[in-house]
């Protein structure tokens, strides 16, 4: 009962903790831009924007583990995988997040296709359900919507809208509202930057940078700012042979310290 108080404690104080089913970081990558990644074109794009999937070329799966300031009990971890077929991309998700005296699940299907060379578009049906032995379980369903756009050549263009319908979970109150739009500009094939406006209309709104940087061939650096709070994060990002990609990366919160995340992706090679 303490871990139980001590969460809710914190959810109640920093509200964006209470977020947990909808503000994922796009895996260990996004959450080394400070999780500007409203325009990312990979397998990360299923926690962050489902029309990128769109842009995925073989079945590709992903996994990675974060452990929010350091709390045990704010511990997640997320799977997601991409089929792309010549109807479109579909997408599974899966998280969890919490303790045995407190956790929330969420289960997403998500498809994707592209309408145009440079658009693509994309929704995700969410189930999301929080458990706490001594009161039960609570479930309830949503949505989320997405496109991503190529302006020009270097230029990309995204939005995306999490639980755009007001849905109530629990006496009253609804889950989160939100709103992203972003744009990525590529000035070569090693560099990325990316600028992103979310809005939780409950909230005000936060600014985030990232930036990602191919040093050499295999390897990443990546780096990124938030507002409103302030976070600042960095990571690291290294493609081993046979289509195995590894990602590191830290966020720093101004009022509540680190959040170490670490995770995979595995694209899977065609049939000969």
């Amino acid at each position: 009962m303490k871990q139980i108080l001590h969460c809710f404690f914190l959810m109640s104080t920093f509200p964006t903790l209470a977020q947990t089913t909808a503000a994922l970081p796009a895996g260990a990558r996004g959450a080394g831009m400070a999780n500007a990644s409203v325009t990312f074109t990979d397998i990360h794009s299923a926690f962050s924007n489902p029309a990128g999937l769109a842009h995925l070329e073989m079945f590709t799966a992903t996994a990675f583990a974060e452990r929010r300031f350091l709390l045990s009990e704010l511990q997640s971890v997320c799977a997601a995988a991409g089929l792309p077929t010549r109807s479109g991309t579909f997408g599974l998700t899966l998280h969890h997040v919490g303790f045995e005296g407190l956790s929330e699940q969420k289960l997403g299907v998500a498809y994707a296709r592209k309408l145009l060379d440079g658009l693509s578009i994309g929704s995700q049906i969410l189930l999301l359900n929080t458990s706490i032995p001594e009161y039960g379980s609570n479930m309830n369903l949503t949505f989320e919507l997405g496109f991503i756009a190529t302006l020009l050549p270097k230029l990309q263009l995204g939005a995306h809208v999490y639980s755009p319908m007001q849905v109530e979970f629990a006496n009253g109150e609804n889950l989160p509202t939100i709103f992203k739009i972003g744009a990525a500009y590529l000035p070569s094939e090693q560099l990325t930057c990316v600028i992103e406006i979310e809005k939780d209309i409950a909230f005000p709104a936060r600014t985030k940078l990232g930036i990602e940087y191919q040093i050499v061939e295999r390897a990443h650096v990546r780096t990124g700012l938030a507002t409103n709070p302030t976070s600042l994060a960095f990571g690291v990002g290294y493609r081993l042979p046979d289509n195995l990609a590894l990602d590191v990366a830290a966020a720093y919160h101004q009022f509540l310290g680190f959040t170490p995340t670490v995770g995979f992706a595995y694209q899977f090679k065609k049939a000969e």
